[in-house]
């Protein structure tokens, strides 16, 4: 299988933030949005089944842009404040999400 250029996982949102998570998502700051596009992601989507959480992004260098927004005050800010909503942390200086496995990609 050819690989692709396409990394996901999911995260569970504990019940109580769900609503708040989502309004967070439907109107993320400005400077949240920029940080993501210099750290090299692009094509990103988040969907949504009840409180999972199934996030969907193209980048070429994953780790590079976790290290990147690992650094990002903006990002910092964001992940302290999401990172109570969910089940573990966004916290990229303690966790590197794990990617789920691609088992199929049709180009």
């Amino acid at each position: 299988m050819e690989k692709s250029n396409k990394f996901a996982w999911t995260w569970t949102v504990k019940e109580e933030y769900v609503d708040e998570y989502v309004k967070m998502h439907l109107d993320p700051w400005p400077e949240i949005m920029e940080e993501h596009r210099k750290a090299g992601i692009r094509n990103y989507s988040i969907f949504q089944n009840g409180n999972q959480f199934f996030y969907c992004f193209e980048c070429d260098d994953a780790k590079a842009a976790f290290e990147y927004m690992a650094k990002s005050d903006a990002c910092i800010k964001w992940n302290a404040i999401t990172s109570k909503m969910v089940k573990g942390s966004f916290d990229f200086n303690k966790t590197e999400p794990v990617p789920l496995k691609e088992v199929f990609y049709l180009k």
